[in-house]
């Protein structure tokens, strides 16, 4: 099948340069680029784990926003 792409110049030379020095056509470069693009773009992502334990603070933090308050509840869960 033929199409028409517009490449801009700098890639076209160094696809040709790139194509030469592989022994291979432009054609076969660029079908070999997008089968490879086309690959990796259908890969699927990793699902990222879910944590369904207990939700929020503990009693003990009574100040969200101060580390010494978070550091401090959590040492004492760890007792």
């Amino acid at each position: 099948m033929q199409t028409m792409i517009e490449l801009n110049d700098d890639l076209l030379a160094q696809a040709q340069i790139l194509a030469a020095r592989e022994r291979t056509t432009l054609n076969r470069l660029i079908e070999d680029a997008l089968a490879l693009r086309l690959k990796t773009s259908s890969r699927r992502r990793p699902t990222l784990p879910v944590y369904h334990g207990q939700v929020g603070l503990t009693a003990a933090v009574t100040d969200s926003l101060s580390n010494r308050a978070l550091l401090d509840a959590a040492d004492e869960v760890d007792n």
